[in-house]
């Protein structure tokens, strides 16, 4: 797997291909070095998806501050009051 290929994916496209390859791998049919190339190609694909999904969060986190400059949350310390 290319890493160009990978790097277009959509989020949704390259979950589809990891969980297809952990079903391949799991299968207990793959010889030795297919199981190897297909662990590389899943770990490039899920080096896709946690980008795909720190750029999401970090939209959500810009679009929470756009609205009149910043947006303050309520402090929570974890404690009942």
């Amino acid at each position: 797997m290319e890493a160009k290929s990978t790097a277009k994916l959509s989020f949704e496209d390259a979950l589809t291909q990891l969980e297809q390859i952990v079903e391949t791998m799991e299968s207990g049919e793959v010889p030795l070095a297919e199981l190897l190339a297909k662990f590389e190609d899943g770990n490039k694909l899920l080096k896709v998806c946690e980008s795909r999904l720190k750029d999401a969060e970090l939209k959500i986190e810009q679009l929470k501050k756009q609205k009149d400059g910043v947006v303050f949350e309520k402090f929570s310390t974890g404690r009942e009051a």
